[in-house]
């Protein structure tokens, strides 16, 4: 049962975080942009430092990067040092430039000793709608 609620709750939060997608013009339709959800364990003593440094990573990523469309961060109610990330980006070579960029590098040193647990997930989106404003 267990296994079954967290798969009901991921799929909630990818769908919820898919939805915050307004104002993008995501090409998720042909298939060229590129999707990963992070799955991250934080060190719950470090965790207002983890996401202080999350946002200024998403903050700069958004604002000097073309090929990084949108982000979406979300904590767990009960376990808040459990955070999912859905991360979209223009193609998988935006991406790989992402991982390039100092912003990227300074934020993984910073969060280093921080993050307990990392798994990362390649996703297909299937379709991403949202009402319009």
């Amino acid at each position: 049962m267990k296994t079954t609620m967290k798969r009901y709750l991921t799929l909630f939060i990818i769908t919820l975080a898919m939805v915050t997608i307004d104002s993008v013009n995501l090409s998720a339709q042909d298939g060229t942009s590129y999707m990963r959800i992070a799955k991250i364990t934080v060190d719950n003593t470090k965790l207002d430092d983890y996401v202080s440094a999350l946002k200024e990573q998403m903050q700069s990523a958004l604002r000097l990067e073309k090929g990084v469309l949108a982000y979406s961060a979300v904590q767990d109610k009960k376990d808040p040092s459990k955070i999912t990330i859905l991360e979209t980006y223009a193609s998988a070579d935006a991406y790989q430039a992402h991982t390039q960029t100092e912003h990227f590098k300074k934020y993984k040193t910073t969060v280093a000793d921080m993050v307990k647990q990392l798994e990362l997930i390649d996703v297909v989106p299937i379709a991403i709608q949202s009402k319009s404003k």
